[in-house]
Formats: structure tokens, sequence, C-alpha cells
């Protein structure tokens, strides 16, 4: 598997690609391309095109959940790309309303829209995506410190309800040696998630994991993270996007982390 950031919030010395603070990873299994998420603007085209990637040549893009800063590339990708047999890949509810406060905070392309411009498949379950990647679907609590939290509100049958943000979701990319996950915010928590595809993927070797885990403040959530990562022996690890300086330093003094930026290469 190949995996490079086209948008992350950070950027590398010396590599002229620009930045913006969302996400979007361009992957290829084998023959099969795709795209998780398409960051905040029309950013990860730009990018792509600066680093050689043909976008008219993908298979699909999944969603990791349904707010703006991973969805709003979908209405630049669609006015550039009428390929109607493109597939969208996603939770149930990644394209519903979300709002918080008085921002709308969702994709610019609701469900109802979004079905008339692509092949629209919305899952709650595990999905195998290509031959050796898995769309995980909506993860379950698996441990007592990673509790989800409502970002703003969702419309459901009409009425306002608090968004809890279920659609959160990512990818397992099942190798000969063991798993990889590439993750968007980890609204649902990071250990949830690396959890959720041991059991999905039927493997304990987690090897990498590369995605903003959420985090911000150093705090007893932070530090039971670490113990997770240390005790599941992940060797390479990429937080980034929504994931805090200190995080990653506090991280980093138990585990070495690597540093995500557009333009960056991992061949798994």
């Amino acid at each position: 598997m190949k995996l490079k950031v086209l948008v992350d919030n950070n950027t590398y010395i010396d590599q002229y690609y620009c930045g913006e603070p969302a996400v979007s990873y361009y992957i290829e299994d084998g023959d099969f391309k795709l795209l998780l998420d398409v960051g905040y603007s029309e950013l990860f085209i730009k990018n792509a095109n600066e680093l050689g990637i043909d976008l008219k040549k993908i298979n699909a893009i999944v969603i990791s959940h349904g707010h703006d800063d991973h969805t709003r590339g979908l209405k630049y990708y669609f006015e550039q790309n009428n390929k109607s047999k493109i597939s969208v890949i996603a939770h149930q509810d990644s394209f519903k309303e979300k709002i918080k406060g008085k921002l709308k905070i969702c994709s610019p392309i609701l469900e109802n829209e979004l079905k008339e411009k692509c092949n629209l498949i919305l899952s709650k379950a595990p999905k195998k995506v290509s031959d050796n990647i898995i769309f995980l679907g909506e993860i379950p609590r698996m441990n007592d410190f990673e509790n989800r939290k409502p970002i703003g509100k969702q419309l459901e049958d009409g009425k306002l309800v608090d968004d809890y943000v279920m659609d959160d979701t990512a990818l397992a990319y099942k190798s000969n040696n063991g798993i990889y996950i590439i993750t968007g915010c980890s609204h649902s928590g990071i250990c949830n998630i690396v959890e959720y595809a041991k059991k999905v993927c039927n493997d304990d070797r987690v090897i990498g994991v590369i995605g903003g885990f959420h985090l911000f403040e150093v705090n007893k959530q932070v530090y039971k993270t670490i113990e997770y990562l240390r005790m599941n022996n992940i060797k390479e690890l990429y937080p980034c996007h929504c994931t805090s300086f200190a995080v990653k330093a506090e991280i980093h003094k138990v585990l070495p982390v690597k540093e995500v930026g557009v333009g960056l290469e991992i061949n798994w």
C-alpha cells in the first residue's frame, strides 16, 4: 500500500505544497486507488496535481466523518469530475446536516444530492473497499477512558439532536505482517478505533497508525492512550491534524512520533 498526504495542517520546509487545517490522503492498494477525505477546499486537487496524481483515475472516495474539514472538497471534486460511477463510501450519518452554534459544519453536498452524483455507499458495518483495505464502519466503545462527546447538533427526522459524531470511522490496511490504520479525526477515540480494527481484521498485530487523534490537552485520557499504544507495541505513529504539539511531545517521550506534512509518502 502507498499513501500520500494531500492535505494536512502542516507542510515541510523546501517542499512547496500548501496546507490547511484539514485532511486528505491518496492511497493505492495495488491497482485500486482511493482518497480518504477531501479536505476543506480545492487544495487537495491542487496538491495532487503538483504531486503528479491523476484524481480522474481514483476508484473511490472514503469519508472518515461528515465534518466540513473532511468533506468540503467534494464540492470542488464534482465541479471538475462528472464521473458518476465513482463510489463514495461513508457512515450513514456522514451526509446529514450538522450545525455548531450558527455555523454549518457539514458537507456542502448532503445525502440526497450526493446520490445523484456518485455511487453512494452508506454503511454502519465494516466493508471491504479493496483487496486489503477495510472501511471500519461505526466504531463501538471498546474501553473506559474514551467517551464520545457531542459536537454541535445533527438533523435527524426533521429535528436537531446532539451530534455524538457516530459517523467517525477509519480504514484498516491488512498486510501479511499486521495491520495499519488510517484515520481522520478519531472522534470515536483512537484506541477504540485500533481495538475495533484488531477485531474486524482478526489480527492483534498493529504496526502503524496515521491520522488525527483529536487530543489537545495532556490529561488522564492522553496517558491512558499512550499506555495503550505502548502495550500494543505500535512501531509507526503519525499523529497529525487535530493532535496538539503538547500531546505529540508527551507521546514521543514513550514512543517515537513521526512528522506528518503535505507530500509525505508512506509505503506499507
